[in-house]
């Protein structure tokens, strides 16, 4: 075999190995992005099933202050008293997840 076809080959070779490598590394870039978006979306739907359960247990404090409280005074009050604590007990849990 001739030098110049040897070396036609070997070019050849070559090329297609840095269209190869290119190929990699643009793979890799994407899973690396993959990866960060799975992170986010497991952050964000962790922050979701809180606020689920947040909304779940005031859904029932009302429930317990609408069984325990006959009269509708009492009730109230003891509904705004109730969500008040409830918003400071938030707050200091945004304060602690920071």
């Amino acid at each position: 075999m001739p030098k110049d076809a040897q070396l036609q080959q070997l070019q050849h070779i070559e090329t297609k190995l840095r269209k190869l490598l290119d190929r990699y590394t643009e793979v890799q870039q994407r899973l690396t992005s993959a990866h960060e978006e799975i992170k986010l979306l497991e952050t964000q739907l962790e922050e979701k099933d809180q606020q689920i359960k947040n909304f779940q247990n005031q859904e029932n404090i009302v429930k317990i202050v609408d069984t325990i409280a006959g009269n509708p005074a009492n009730s109230t009050e003891l509904k705004l008293k109730l969500n008040e604590y409830i918003r400071e007990i938030d707050k200091c849990i945004a304060y602690l997840r920071d």
